[in-house]
Protein backbone atom coordinates (compact mmCIF):
# COMPACT_ATOMS: atom_id res chain seq x y z
CA UNK A 1 0.00 0.00 0.00
CA UNK A 2 0.99 3.62 -0.56
CA UNK A 3 0.17 5.87 2.37
CA UNK A 4 -1.57 9.14 1.72
CA UNK A 5 0.45 12.30 2.42
CA UNK A 6 0.12 13.60 5.96
CA UNK A 7 -2.84 15.90 6.49
CA UNK A 8 -4.86 14.46 3.59
CA UNK A 9 -8.09 12.52 4.19
CA UNK A 10 -7.90 8.73 3.79
CA UNK A 11 -10.59 6.24 3.06
CA UNK A 12 -11.62 5.89 6.66
CA UNK A 13 -9.07 3.13 7.44
CA UNK A 14 -6.19 4.90 9.17
CA UNK A 15 -5.98 7.50 6.41
CA UNK A 16 -4.61 4.99 3.85
CA UNK A 17 -5.62 4.88 0.19
CA UNK A 18 -6.31 1.43 -1.27
CA UNK A 19 -4.88 0.87 -4.75
CA UNK A 20 -7.02 -1.21 -7.07
CA UNK A 21 -5.59 -4.66 -7.85
CA UNK A 22 -5.23 -3.87 -11.55
CA UNK A 23 -3.15 -0.76 -10.86
CA UNK A 24 -1.04 -2.62 -8.31
CA UNK A 25 -0.20 -5.34 -10.83
CA UNK A 26 0.77 -2.73 -13.42
CA UNK A 27 3.09 -0.98 -10.94
CA UNK A 28 4.73 -4.26 -9.99
CA UNK A 29 5.31 -5.15 -13.64
CA UNK A 30 6.88 -1.73 -14.29
CA UNK A 31 9.14 -2.09 -11.25
CA UNK A 32 10.20 -5.57 -12.31
CA UNK A 33 10.97 -4.39 -15.84
CA UNK A 34 12.98 -1.47 -14.42
CA UNK A 35 14.95 -3.88 -12.25
CA UNK A 36 15.64 -6.14 -15.22
CA UNK A 37 16.80 -3.16 -17.29
CA UNK A 38 19.02 -1.96 -14.43
CA UNK A 39 20.52 -5.41 -14.00
CA UNK A 40 21.09 -5.65 -17.74
CA UNK A 41 22.68 -2.22 -17.88
CA UNK A 42 24.96 -2.88 -14.93
CA UNK A 43 25.84 -6.26 -16.38
CA UNK A 44 26.82 -4.65 -19.67
CA UNK A 45 28.94 -2.07 -17.83
CA UNK A 46 30.65 -4.80 -15.84
CA UNK A 47 31.37 -6.73 -19.03
CA UNK A 48 32.67 -3.57 -20.75
CA UNK A 49 35.07 -2.77 -17.90
CA UNK A 50 36.26 -6.39 -17.80
CA UNK A 51 36.77 -6.47 -21.57
CA UNK A 52 38.61 -3.13 -21.55
CA UNK A 53 41.00 -4.45 -18.90
CA UNK A 54 41.45 -7.64 -20.94
CA UNK A 55 42.27 -5.67 -24.11
CA UNK A 56 44.99 -3.63 -22.35
CA UNK A 57 46.48 -6.68 -20.62
CA UNK A 58 46.57 -8.58 -23.91
CA UNK A 59 48.25 -5.71 -25.71
CA UNK A 60 50.81 -4.90 -23.01
CA UNK A 61 51.69 -8.34 -21.67
CA UNK A 62 50.04 -7.62 -18.34
CA UNK A 63 52.76 -5.08 -17.51
CA UNK A 64 50.89 -1.80 -18.00
CA UNK A 65 48.32 -1.09 -15.23
CA UNK A 66 45.02 -1.25 -17.09
CA UNK A 67 43.12 0.60 -14.38
CA UNK A 68 45.38 3.64 -14.68
CA UNK A 69 45.06 3.68 -18.48
CA UNK A 70 41.27 3.61 -18.13
CA UNK A 71 41.48 6.72 -15.92
CA UNK A 72 42.87 8.78 -18.81
CA UNK A 73 40.61 11.41 -20.32
CA UNK A 74 40.03 9.65 -23.68
CA UNK A 75 39.71 6.11 -22.34
CA UNK A 76 35.91 6.01 -22.36
CA UNK A 77 33.72 3.71 -24.40
CA UNK A 78 35.05 0.51 -25.92
CA UNK A 79 38.78 -0.23 -25.78
CA UNK A 80 40.63 -2.16 -28.48
CA UNK A 81 44.30 -2.74 -29.21
CA UNK A 82 46.64 -3.31 -32.11
CA UNK A 83 47.22 -7.03 -32.44
CA UNK A 84 50.80 -7.94 -31.61
CA UNK A 85 52.86 -9.44 -34.39
CA UNK A 86 56.09 -11.39 -34.24
CA UNK A 87 58.18 -8.22 -34.05
CA UNK A 88 56.05 -6.65 -31.32
CA UNK A 89 57.41 -8.62 -28.38
CA UNK A 90 60.27 -10.75 -27.18
CA UNK A 91 59.11 -14.35 -27.66
CA UNK A 92 61.40 -15.65 -24.88
CA UNK A 93 60.33 -13.21 -22.16
CA UNK A 94 56.88 -12.20 -23.39
CA UNK A 95 57.83 -8.55 -22.96
CA UNK A 96 56.18 -6.34 -25.60
CA UNK A 97 58.24 -3.58 -27.16
CA UNK A 98 55.19 -1.33 -27.15
CA UNK A 99 51.42 -1.55 -27.03
CA UNK A 100 48.91 0.68 -28.80
CA UNK A 101 45.47 1.24 -27.30
CA UNK A 102 42.40 2.60 -29.13
CA UNK A 103 39.07 3.88 -27.77
CA UNK A 104 35.68 4.89 -29.14
CA UNK A 105 35.62 8.02 -26.96
CA UNK A 106 38.86 9.23 -28.53
CA UNK A 107 37.37 8.46 -31.94
CA UNK A 108 34.23 10.44 -31.18
CA UNK A 109 36.23 13.45 -30.01
CA UNK A 110 38.44 13.35 -33.08
CA UNK A 111 35.55 12.59 -35.45
CA UNK A 112 37.30 9.65 -37.08
CA UNK A 113 35.62 7.72 -39.88
CA UNK A 114 36.11 4.42 -38.08
CA UNK A 115 34.69 5.65 -34.78
CA UNK A 116 37.88 4.73 -32.89
CA UNK A 117 41.23 6.43 -32.39
CA UNK A 118 44.68 5.41 -31.18
CA UNK A 119 45.07 7.40 -27.96
CA UNK A 120 47.64 5.63 -25.72
CA UNK A 121 51.00 3.90 -26.12
CA UNK A 122 52.82 1.92 -23.45
CA UNK A 123 56.47 1.14 -24.20
CA UNK A 124 59.23 -0.56 -22.26
CA UNK A 125 62.66 -2.08 -22.68
CA UNK A 126 66.02 -2.86 -21.15
CA UNK A 127 69.44 -1.22 -21.20
CA UNK A 128 71.87 -1.62 -22.79
CA UNK A 129 69.59 -1.43 -25.81
CA UNK A 130 70.18 -3.05 -29.18
CA UNK A 131 69.88 0.31 -30.90
CA UNK A 132 72.18 3.16 -29.88
CA UNK A 133 71.13 6.63 -28.81
CA UNK A 134 71.89 9.08 -31.63
CA UNK A 135 73.18 12.58 -30.96
CA UNK A 136 71.31 15.54 -32.44
CA UNK A 137 71.75 16.15 -36.17
CA UNK A 138 72.66 19.57 -37.62
CA UNK A 139 69.47 19.63 -39.68
CA UNK A 140 67.11 18.92 -36.77
CA UNK A 141 66.60 22.05 -34.73
CA UNK A 142 65.29 22.07 -31.15
CA UNK A 143 62.18 24.14 -31.93
CA UNK A 144 58.90 22.48 -32.89
CA UNK A 145 58.46 24.24 -36.23
CA UNK A 146 55.08 22.57 -36.87
CA UNK A 147 53.44 24.28 -33.90
CA UNK A 148 53.62 27.70 -32.30
CA UNK A 149 54.94 26.42 -28.99
CA UNK A 150 57.88 24.26 -27.94
CA UNK A 151 57.69 22.46 -24.62
CA UNK A 152 61.19 21.26 -23.64
CA UNK A 153 61.23 18.01 -21.60
CA UNK A 154 61.49 18.33 -17.82
CA UNK A 155 62.68 15.92 -15.12
CA UNK A 156 59.94 14.05 -13.26
CA UNK A 157 61.45 14.56 -9.81
CA UNK A 158 60.35 12.67 -6.73
CA UNK A 159 63.69 10.78 -6.43
CA UNK A 160 62.89 9.09 -9.76
CA UNK A 161 64.97 9.09 -12.92
CA UNK A 162 62.17 10.35 -15.12
CA UNK A 163 61.58 12.59 -18.12
CA UNK A 164 58.31 14.41 -18.87
CA UNK A 165 57.39 15.66 -22.35
CA UNK A 166 54.25 17.39 -23.59
CA UNK A 167 52.60 13.98 -24.11
CA UNK A 168 54.57 11.33 -22.21
CA UNK A 169 56.41 10.27 -19.07
CA UNK A 170 59.45 7.96 -19.26
CA UNK A 171 61.22 6.48 -16.24
CA UNK A 172 64.36 4.39 -15.71
CA UNK A 173 65.14 1.83 -13.01
CA UNK A 174 68.53 0.22 -12.23
CA UNK A 175 68.51 -3.57 -12.63
CA UNK A 176 72.00 -4.97 -12.21
CA UNK A 177 70.68 -8.40 -11.17
CA UNK A 178 68.13 -8.91 -13.94
CA UNK A 179 68.31 -10.90 -17.14
CA UNK A 180 66.36 -10.75 -20.40
CA UNK A 181 66.65 -13.36 -23.14
CA UNK A 182 69.71 -14.82 -21.43
CA UNK A 183 71.60 -11.50 -21.33
CA UNK A 184 72.33 -9.44 -18.24
CA UNK A 185 70.44 -6.19 -17.77
CA UNK A 186 71.90 -2.93 -16.48
CA UNK A 187 68.66 -0.97 -16.28
CA UNK A 188 65.13 -0.90 -17.62
CA UNK A 189 62.82 1.83 -18.82
CA UNK A 190 59.09 2.35 -19.28
CA UNK A 191 57.08 5.06 -21.05
CA UNK A 192 53.41 5.99 -20.95
CA UNK A 193 52.27 8.30 -23.76
CA UNK A 194 49.09 9.94 -24.98
CA UNK A 195 48.52 11.00 -28.56
CA UNK A 196 47.99 14.76 -28.07
CA UNK A 197 46.68 17.40 -30.39
CA UNK A 198 49.61 19.19 -32.00
CA UNK A 199 50.82 22.31 -30.29
CA UNK A 200 49.43 21.46 -26.86
CA UNK A 201 50.45 19.51 -23.81
CA UNK A 202 48.30 17.00 -21.97
CA UNK A 203 46.22 18.11 -18.99
CA UNK A 204 47.50 17.96 -15.42
CA UNK A 205 45.06 15.11 -14.74
CA UNK A 206 46.46 13.03 -17.59
CA UNK A 207 50.07 13.98 -16.83
CA UNK A 208 49.74 12.64 -13.27
CA UNK A 209 48.17 9.41 -14.52
CA UNK A 210 50.91 8.97 -17.14
CA UNK A 211 53.52 9.31 -14.38
CA UNK A 212 51.76 6.69 -12.23
CA UNK A 213 51.41 4.41 -15.25
CA UNK A 214 55.08 4.66 -16.23
CA UNK A 215 56.26 3.98 -12.67
CA UNK A 216 53.92 1.00 -12.19
CA UNK A 217 54.92 -0.42 -15.58
CA UNK A 218 58.62 -0.16 -14.67
CA UNK A 219 58.04 -1.89 -11.34
CA UNK A 220 55.99 -4.63 -13.02
CA UNK A 221 58.78 -5.15 -15.54
CA UNK A 222 61.29 -5.27 -12.67
CA UNK A 223 59.25 -8.13 -11.17
CA UNK A 224 59.29 -9.94 -14.51
CA UNK A 225 63.07 -9.58 -14.95
CA UNK A 226 64.08 -10.30 -11.37
CA UNK A 227 65.37 -6.82 -10.52
CA UNK A 228 65.96 -6.01 -6.85
CA UNK A 229 65.08 -2.31 -6.93
CA UNK A 230 61.69 -0.64 -7.28
CA UNK A 231 60.75 2.96 -8.00
CA UNK A 232 58.91 4.99 -5.35
CA UNK A 233 55.44 6.33 -6.06
CA UNK A 234 55.30 9.06 -8.68
CA UNK A 235 54.89 12.64 -7.41
CA UNK A 236 51.30 13.59 -6.56
CA UNK A 237 51.43 16.55 -8.92
CA UNK A 238 53.60 16.73 -12.03
CA UNK A 239 54.07 20.41 -13.01
CA UNK A 240 53.08 21.62 -16.45
CA UNK A 241 55.91 22.17 -18.90
CA UNK A 242 57.19 25.70 -19.43
CA UNK A 243 57.15 26.89 -23.02
CA UNK A 244 60.36 27.99 -24.71
CA UNK A 245 62.50 29.55 -25.94
CA UNK A 246 63.20 32.35 -23.46
CA UNK A 247 65.78 35.16 -23.56
CA UNK A 248 69.19 33.96 -22.41
CA UNK A 249 69.20 36.53 -19.59
CA UNK A 250 66.21 34.72 -18.03
CA UNK A 251 67.82 31.26 -18.08
CA UNK A 252 67.78 29.60 -14.67
CA UNK A 253 67.96 25.85 -15.34
CA UNK A 254 70.25 23.79 -17.56
CA UNK A 255 71.18 26.91 -19.57
CA UNK A 256 71.74 29.29 -16.63
CA UNK A 257 75.50 29.13 -17.24
CA UNK A 258 75.03 30.62 -20.73
CA UNK A 259 73.10 33.61 -19.44
CA UNK A 260 76.04 34.39 -17.16
CA UNK A 261 78.58 34.43 -20.02
CA UNK A 262 77.14 37.60 -21.58
CA UNK A 263 77.57 36.10 -25.06
CA UNK A 264 73.87 36.43 -25.93
CA UNK A 265 74.35 40.15 -26.56
CA UNK A 266 77.12 39.55 -29.07
CA UNK A 267 76.97 38.52 -32.73
CA UNK A 268 76.86 35.76 -33.92
CA UNK A 269 76.03 33.98 -30.65
CA UNK A 270 72.49 32.75 -29.82
CA UNK A 271 70.19 35.11 -27.94
CA UNK A 272 67.61 32.60 -26.61
CA UNK A 273 67.62 29.28 -24.75
CA UNK A 274 65.45 26.18 -24.44
CA UNK A 275 66.14 24.59 -21.08
CA UNK A 276 64.83 22.34 -18.33
CA UNK A 277 65.21 22.08 -14.58
CA UNK A 278 68.50 20.47 -13.53
CA UNK A 279 68.39 16.90 -12.26
CA UNK A 280 71.39 14.57 -12.12
CA UNK A 281 69.15 11.48 -12.31
CA UNK A 282 67.99 12.21 -15.86
CA UNK A 283 69.81 10.12 -18.48
CA UNK A 284 69.46 12.87 -21.13
CA UNK A 285 69.72 16.43 -19.84
CA UNK A 286 69.75 19.13 -22.49
CA UNK A 287 70.30 22.82 -23.10
CA UNK A 288 69.66 24.39 -26.50
CA UNK A 289 70.88 27.82 -27.56
CA UNK A 290 68.95 29.32 -30.48
CA UNK A 291 68.95 32.48 -32.52
CA UNK A 292 65.58 34.17 -32.76
CA UNK A 293 64.64 34.93 -36.35
CA UNK A 294 65.20 38.65 -35.89
CA UNK A 295 68.63 38.14 -34.34
CA UNK A 296 69.60 35.59 -37.00
CA UNK A 297 68.59 37.98 -39.78
CA UNK A 298 70.70 40.74 -38.24
CA UNK A 299 73.70 38.38 -38.10
CA UNK A 300 73.09 37.37 -41.71
CA UNK A 301 72.85 40.98 -42.89
CA UNK A 302 76.08 41.78 -41.09
CA UNK A 303 78.14 38.82 -42.33
CA UNK A 304 76.61 37.55 -45.59
CA UNK A 305 78.73 39.77 -47.84
CA UNK A 306 81.91 38.33 -46.33
CA UNK A 307 80.64 34.74 -46.49
CA UNK A 308 78.82 34.10 -49.75
CA UNK A 309 78.10 30.48 -48.73
CA UNK A 310 75.95 31.59 -45.79
CA UNK A 311 72.23 30.91 -46.39
CA UNK A 312 69.65 33.27 -44.96
CA UNK A 313 67.58 31.85 -42.07
CA UNK A 314 63.88 31.20 -42.78
CA UNK A 315 62.47 30.13 -39.41
CA UNK A 316 63.07 30.88 -35.71
CA UNK A 317 65.68 28.61 -34.16
CA UNK A 318 66.99 27.42 -37.52
CA UNK A 319 70.48 28.42 -36.31
CA UNK A 320 71.20 26.68 -33.03
CA UNK A 321 73.66 25.07 -30.63
CA UNK A 322 72.31 21.86 -29.06
CA UNK A 323 73.99 20.52 -25.91
CA UNK A 324 73.26 17.22 -24.18
CA UNK A 325 74.60 15.15 -21.31
CA UNK A 326 73.94 11.40 -21.51
CA UNK A 327 74.32 9.20 -18.45
CA UNK A 328 74.96 5.55 -17.59
CA UNK A 329 74.05 2.81 -20.10
CA UNK A 330 72.75 5.45 -22.55
CA UNK A 331 76.17 7.13 -22.54
CA UNK A 332 77.83 3.78 -23.17
CA UNK A 333 75.85 3.28 -26.38
CA UNK A 334 75.85 6.74 -27.93
CA UNK A 335 76.68 7.41 -31.57
CA UNK A 336 77.17 10.61 -33.52
CA UNK A 337 74.80 11.38 -36.35
CA UNK A 338 75.89 10.73 -39.93
CA UNK A 339 75.06 12.65 -43.10
CA UNK A 340 75.01 9.50 -45.24
CA UNK A 341 72.58 6.72 -44.36
CA UNK A 342 75.05 4.16 -45.70
CA UNK A 343 77.89 5.31 -43.45
CA UNK A 344 78.44 3.54 -40.12
CA UNK A 345 77.71 5.86 -37.20
CA UNK A 346 80.69 7.01 -35.18
CA UNK A 347 80.61 6.06 -31.50
CA UNK A 348 81.13 8.71 -28.83
CA UNK A 349 83.28 6.66 -26.48
CA UNK A 350 83.22 7.36 -22.71
CA UNK A 351 86.67 8.24 -21.43
CA UNK A 352 87.54 9.95 -24.69
CA UNK A 353 86.58 13.12 -26.60
CA UNK A 354 86.54 14.32 -30.17
CA UNK A 355 84.53 15.49 -33.15
CA UNK A 356 82.56 13.79 -35.90
CA UNK A 357 84.35 13.37 -39.22
CA UNK A 358 81.21 14.21 -41.19
CA UNK A 359 79.20 16.69 -39.09
CA UNK A 360 79.65 19.61 -36.70
CA UNK A 361 79.16 17.43 -33.62
CA UNK A 362 81.65 17.35 -30.71
CA UNK A 363 81.74 15.19 -27.60
CA UNK A 364 83.44 15.21 -24.21
CA UNK A 365 83.21 12.70 -21.36
CA UNK A 366 83.42 12.44 -17.58
CA UNK A 367 82.53 10.17 -14.66
CA UNK A 368 79.84 11.24 -12.21
CA UNK A 369 78.96 9.17 -9.15
CA UNK A 370 80.70 6.22 -10.73
CA UNK A 371 78.66 6.44 -13.93
CA UNK A 372 80.05 7.41 -17.35
CA UNK A 373 78.78 10.64 -18.88
CA UNK A 374 79.06 11.82 -22.47
CA UNK A 375 78.51 15.49 -23.27
CA UNK A 376 77.72 16.51 -26.86
CA UNK A 377 77.44 19.72 -28.85
CA UNK A 378 75.76 19.95 -32.26
CA UNK A 379 75.82 23.10 -34.42
CA UNK A 380 73.06 23.72 -36.96
CA UNK A 381 72.50 24.44 -39.71
CA UNK A 382 75.64 23.74 -41.69
CA UNK A 383 76.12 27.33 -42.84
CA UNK A 384 75.82 28.69 -39.31
CA UNK A 385 78.01 25.84 -38.03
CA UNK A 386 80.75 26.80 -40.47
CA UNK A 387 80.43 30.43 -39.40
CA UNK A 388 80.81 29.81 -35.65
CA UNK A 389 82.81 26.56 -35.30
CA UNK A 390 86.02 28.35 -34.32
CA UNK A 391 84.13 30.32 -31.64
CA UNK A 392 82.43 27.35 -29.98
CA UNK A 393 85.30 25.87 -28.00
CA UNK A 394 84.69 28.27 -25.12
CA UNK A 395 80.95 27.66 -25.20
CA UNK A 396 81.33 23.87 -25.07
CA UNK A 397 83.91 24.05 -22.30
CA UNK A 398 81.65 26.34 -20.25
CA UNK A 399 78.74 23.92 -20.67
CA UNK A 400 80.77 20.85 -19.69
CA UNK A 401 82.23 22.69 -16.70
CA UNK A 402 78.73 23.63 -15.52
CA UNK A 403 77.39 20.06 -15.75
CA UNK A 404 80.42 18.38 -14.22
CA UNK A 405 80.55 20.88 -11.36
CA UNK A 406 76.85 20.44 -10.58
CA UNK A 407 77.20 16.65 -10.65
CA UNK A 408 80.59 16.50 -8.89
CA UNK A 409 82.18 14.68 -11.83
CA UNK A 410 85.79 13.66 -12.30
CA UNK A 411 87.98 12.44 -15.16
CA UNK A 412 86.78 15.14 -17.55
CA UNK A 413 88.09 14.74 -21.11
CA UNK A 414 87.55 17.56 -23.64
CA UNK A 415 88.10 17.67 -27.41
CA UNK A 416 91.31 19.33 -28.50
CA UNK A 417 91.56 22.95 -29.60
CA UNK A 418 92.37 21.88 -33.17
CA UNK A 419 88.98 20.15 -33.57
CA UNK A 420 87.05 23.44 -33.52
CA UNK A 421 87.36 24.18 -37.21
CA UNK A 422 84.97 23.93 -40.16
CA UNK A 423 86.50 21.14 -42.19
CA UNK A 424 83.98 18.31 -41.81
CA UNK A 425 82.23 16.57 -44.67
CA UNK A 426 82.19 18.50 -47.93
CA UNK A 427 82.53 21.96 -46.43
Amino acid sequence: MIAAPAGEPGDGDGGAVRIPDGVRKTVNVVLCLAAVVAIGWSGREIWLVWNNHRQIDAACGGLVPAGRVLDLSEAGGTITHRKLDADSFDPDTGIPHDCEIFSTEAGERAGTDTGIRWFFTGAMGVLPADRPQIADAPMNGPLDILSRTTYPPQPLGGDIAGRVTDSSVTVQLPCEEGTADGASVRALWARAELMPRRGSQVSGHDRDILADTAVETANNLADRLGCADRLPDAPDHVPALTAGPVPAARAEGTCAWYGKTGLADRSPYPDEVIESRTDGRVWDESCALVLSLGHANRVYAELADAHDWLDSPDTPGEWFVSLHTYTGPVAENLHLTGTDDDEPLEPAVPGKAGRSDTDPVWWASSVCDGRPQVHTMTLGRLGYAKLVASRMEGVFRAYVEDVTTRRHCTDVVLPGHDTFRADWGDS
